[in-house]
């Protein structure tokens, strides 16, 4: 989960009141979110460098929460307290408008041709007229690097440019160019260099060489030029320094490129939604037109609303309450989905709002119809249904696997509901087996491994059986592959540190199991006691799990080592 850090003061001035370190961990979890750690700067270096370097630091403490990986609306202290002020009803949600200027006034990115081998999508947008602070050009930052980290997948789908409008003159164009052929002053430099110079440079930078590896291979650079031939960015890498945005920065072009164009257009309304407050007709954002190497014109944001009808009946039972149909929308409401009761009662309408890309379908509005109702409301009952997890049939773990049930030492289930669930497995090979066979026509080798427990019958424990951690890996491909299986036996054994000896580390020695191949199956002994066993299957067994190529398997109980 992503972790937002904000300075706790001026979250509770935000928030228009103060609460104490326990009613501020209470509101969180009331809202479906973490306060992981309160902290300071200082106390974050002095843990990572030592007292020494902490000197100086600020002593102002900070809230650290962890919020949902899909919630990209609360990755920055103004979602996050837009959404607890929507949450305790003291504000409504705002309504986010965009606007289009006049014929010809309104910012053009114009994308050729060339970007198909590199990134093929570009949206934009305008903030007009916005007033920064330093905490709000911190949080303004903070929130792109968040965005680049989790749904921009470290910029591989999407990169964020930023940039002070009143420096360049549009139209813009997005291009690709030979590295050689591109030179500008990048951010934070005072010099121009090429771009493959700017590779060599950032080789070494702790933070910008993880981008590299995007383009470096590529015959041709994503460039964005101005009609003057200024550089805005080379994304996913770097911005211009001409286009640096500052606290006196008041119009800001956005431009987000990608290789995803649906990723790319959620964190353009992320970032505009939540920054717009701040400009002079608050909720407001400029459209910008970009133009695609085929001609055709879409304008963005897109700031889309949807609407969605669930009936309250579905909401009640999906969560176990019995709420009135308008109750079930004043809290879905409060979840920033504005919401209403339509017809007899028998439908509720919510509109999403662009904040929300989380909101894919039914299930996603009823988790936010339990977080609203409050997770520790909801009365606990018993499940009219029972199941016990692991289970397996008799023939999977004992007649698949050429054995008789009786050795196999398997806790039989007193009520099976089906002939699939018997026995507790006591081993994991045949779900992993169930599993090849289920994506046999993916490509190959196929490599599956499971850690998970298995049980067997145990006399000497009050419960008359006994759970084991084990490891099962298979190597499905047209040669047998033993070496590999092989190979990683001695891989884990390293990160285990357990040495390939006799006395003190693990050996393998031959040995026959029913499940393999004669003469292709070998006994692993660690720490003095047998652990498992690996080896090439048995035709038979592979044939009785309807697949047709060779595999090899290992399983170990890792109790020793754990």
């Amino acid at each position: 989960m992503p972790t937002v850090s904000v300075k706790r003061d001026l979250l509770f001035e935000a928030l228009g009141r103060a609460y104490t370190d326990e009613e501020f961990d209470e509101l969180c979890f009331e809202f479906g979110l973490e306060l992981d750690e309160i902290t300071s700067e200082k106390d974050i270096i002095s843990k990572e460098r030592g007292d020494g370097k902490a000197e100086g630091a600020s002593d102002t403490v900070l809230y650290k929460i962890d919020v949902p990986a899909n919630r990209y609306d609360l990755l920055c202290l103004e979602g996050l307290v837009r959404g607890l002020q929507v949450f305790k009803e003291r504000i409504n949600l705002p309504r986010y408008k965009k606007i289009m200027p006049a014929k010809g006034e309104g910012q053009r990115l114009i994308i050729t041709e060339e970007t198909a081998q590199v990134r093929p999508y570009a949206v934009a947008a305008v903030l007009r007229n916005i007033t920064f602070t330093k905490e709000r050009y911190d949080s303004f930052i903070d929130l792109q690097e968040k965005l680049h980290q989790n749904i921009c997948r470290k910029r591989a789908l999407v990169a964020i440019g930023t940039h002070d409008l009143d420096t360049v003159t549009g139209p813009f164009t997005f291009t690709a160019k030979a590295p050689s052929e591109i030179k500008f002053k990048p951010l934070n430099q005072s010099q121009e260099y090429t771009a493959s110079q700017l590779m060599d440079l950032y080789r070494t930078d702790s933070h910008l060489r993880h981008y590299l590896h995007l383009i470096e291979n590529k015959p041709l650079y994503p460039i964005i030029y101005d009609s003057n031939g200024v550089v805005l960015s080379m994304p996913p890498i770097i911005n211009g320094e001409h286009t640096k945005i500052s606290l006196n920065t008041r119009n800001v072009f956005i431009e987000c490129t990608g290789t995803d164009i649906t990723k790319a257009k959620i964190v353009l309304d992320i970032l505009v939604t939540m920054f717009s407050e701040y400009c002079e007709k608050p909720f407001s954002v400029e459209a910008a037109e970009v133009i695609y190497p085929n001609g055709k014109t879409h304008i963005y944001p897109e700031l889309a609303y949807r609407r969605e009808k669930v009936k309250p009946e579905f909401i009640n039972k999906k969560i176990g309450i019995s709420e009135t149909p308008s109750n079930l929308a004043k809290l879905l409401t409060r979840m920033c989905l504005k919401s209403h009761v339509t017809g007899n009662g028998n439908n509720i309408e919510i509109e999403i709002p662009p904040t929300r890309a989380d909101i894919i379908h039914a299930c996603d509005i009823v988790e936010d119809a339990a977080i609203a109702y409050g997770y520790n409301n909801i009365q606990m009952t018993i499940p009219k249904t029972y199941t016990i997890a692991n289970q397996c049939s008799q023939e999977d773990i004992a007649d698949k696997l050429g054995m008789d049930i009786s050795a196999t030492k398997a806790v039989h289930i007193a009520n099976p509901k089906t002939a699939e669930f018997q026995v507790a497995r006591t081993s994991l090979l045949p779900g992993l087996l169930k599993t090849i066979a289920a994506n046999r026509k993916m490509p190959l080798p196929l490599k599956l491994f499971e850690i998970s427990d298995i049980v067997v019958k145990d006399a000497s424990t009050d419960v008359g059986a006994r759970n084991y951690r084990h490891l099962c890996a298979l190597y499905y491909n047209k040669s047998p592959g033993f070496e590999i299986i092989h190979g990683l036996l001695d891989r884990v054994m390293q990160l285990l540190e357990v040495p390939p000896n006799q006395e003190n580390g693990y050996m393998i020695k031959a040995t026959e199991g029913s499940a393999f191949f004669p003469g292709r199956c070998a006994e692993i002994i660690a720490k003095g006691q047998s652990i498992g066993k690996l080896g090439v299957l048995h035709p038979d067994v592979i044939t009785k799990f309807e697949l047709t190529m060779p595999c090899s398997a290992l399983e170990i109980n890792i109790e020793p080592f754990v």
